[in-house]
């Protein structure tokens, strides 16, 4: 064994003596994670996949945003405008399913990486669209390709992080949301005077961060175990460590419990089957809450009287807003747990959707907008956390990627219900309030899901 003066990696070298877990040279890749401290490598790592959840974030506003623009050129209704704004996550709902199968079969960063690759391409394809229906497809198109970005980082990160950094860890990443959005309010914004095909091809560029991926981020060694790939699993271990010496013999060889290889049918068998119904509900309703509001968000301002350099503002204050509901997030849900985090922040997301309904100046929506933005993305947070840790490494990813689905399924019909309420003339207040009522299931479903912070995943 190598030897080593850093007091942190002896005290690893004495944890990672043969236990249960480990058996001569035979150890268990969530042992290996339980010691290993956080390291350069972790942060360089997490900033990678940071990015990539940032261009998914991107591709799911830039749309919407440039919506007035794609619907004064094509002469769209507004029922046109809401099905123009699901058929990006009409596509994520097959694209999520065949992803999530991929990340299981290929490997997480493979999954990742082709996934940039064809989103970039099929993006490029839609900025040269010059009617509503090709315009639809292609960007139904860059919805499936788009989808293993959404599979991908999350899962492969919490296999990256040591065990007491997973969840904080993860959190933070889903504060890629907000980049995100603001980068796409920025660029809309500048590119304003141009036209919506220019926007869509800048958006295609996004697709070049597969070569960041592919150069920096290591195979998830969960995942490389699992599949005996024993040489990608130590190498990937090694890299994680960077210029600390790993406190196992060069020859080790690592391996994940019970593994059998993943599929859709086992996350419904009897020990799966709870964690399952539970992860769909709660996918369901806080998607659906979420994108009703987002999707809708500057149509709903302009009712209140704001113009389109105000909403944009707003957007921005929103955006902004949301960083320190993810931070509070990654901080609580390491000292208090996943469930007291979830239910905390759900419920003050719920009083003050309700209190965004009832407002009645600007001053009173900012202030109810803070809060709801907040907790809600805090919450979101916490949940992109908590979903892939409720299932076991052969199923993780087609769990994960079911729940996506769901969130997707949820997507599509949000954008669809909310603008079939506002070409009824819906007022502003009944609207918020309706999407607020899933965000009280949200609360109650959260009461029932199993705690997983500090477990060791399996």
């Amino acid at each position: 064994m190598t030897t080593v003066k850093n007091p942190a990696l002896l005290s690893a070298q004495e944890n990672l003596r043969p236990t249960s877990a480990m058996t001569g040279t035979s150890v268990n890749v969530g042992e290996v994670f339980r010691v290993m401290p956080l390291t350069s490598r972790h942060w360089l790592v997490g900033a990678v996949l940071f990015i990539a959840f940032v261009i998914e974030a991107w591709e799911m506003m830039v749309l919407i945003l440039a919506g007035d623009m794609i619907a004064g050129d094509l002469h769209l209704s507004t029922a046109q405008l809401g099905n123009l704004f699901s058929s990006i996550y009409i596509g994520m709902v097959p694209g999520c399913l065949v992803w999530g199968k991929l990340a299981d079969s290929i490997g997480r960063k493979k999954t990742l990486v082709w996934s940039l690759v064809l989103y970039g391409v099929m993006s490029a394809v839609s900025a040269f669209s010059h009617s509503f229906g090709m315009l639809w497809w292609t960007r139904l198109a860059s919805g499936i390709a788009l989808s293993g970005v959404m599979v991908a980082p999350f899962i492969h990160l919490e296999e990256l992080l040591p065990v007491k950094y997973r969840g904080r860890g993860a959190v933070v990443l889903a504060a890629g949301w907000p980049v995100g959005l603001l980068l796409a309010i920025g660029v809309v914004h500048l590119l304003r005077g141009t036209n919506w095909h220019i926007i869509l091809a800048v958006s295609s560029l996004a697709g070049l961060w597969a070569i960041g991926v592919q150069k920096i981020v290591p195979e998830s060694p969960y995942w490389s175990a699992s599949k005996n790939k024993e040489e990608l699993a130590s190498r990937s271990i090694a890299t994680l460590y960077g210029s600390q010496a790993p406190p196992f013999p060069a020859n080790t060889r690592f391996t994940v419990d019970n593994f059998e290889q993943g599929s859709f049918v086992r996350l419904f068998e009897p020990v799966l089957r709870m964690a399952t119904v539970q992860q769909l509900l709660m996918n369901a309703v806080m998607a659906f809450s979420t994108w009703a509001l987002t999707a809708w968000l500057p149509r709903l301002l302009a009712d209140r009287g704001l113009s389109v350099g105000d909403g944009d503002t707003f957007l921005t204050f929103t955006a902004i807003i949301m960083f320190p509901g993810y931070l509070t997030a990654s901080w609580a849900t390491g000292k208090f747990g996943r469930r007291r985090v979830m239910a905390v922040f759900v419920a003050f997301a719920a009083i003050f959707s309700f209190s965004f309904a009832f407002s009645r100046t600007l001053w009173q929506m900012y202030l109810s907008s803070a809060g709801l933005f907040f907790f809600n993305q805090g919450a979101w947070g916490v949940w992109d956390t908590w979903m892939g840790e409720l299932y076991p490494t052969s199923v993780r990813g087609v769990g994960y990627s079911l729940g996506l689905t769901m969130q997707r399924v949820a997507n599509s019909l949000a954008p669809l219900v909310i603008g079939i309420l506002l070409a009824r003339r819906a007022s502003f207040s009944f609207v918020v309030c309706f999407i607020a009522c899933f965000l009280v299931l949200a609360l109650f479903i959260s009461l029932f899901i199993r705690e997983t912070e500090g477990v060791v995943l399996g």
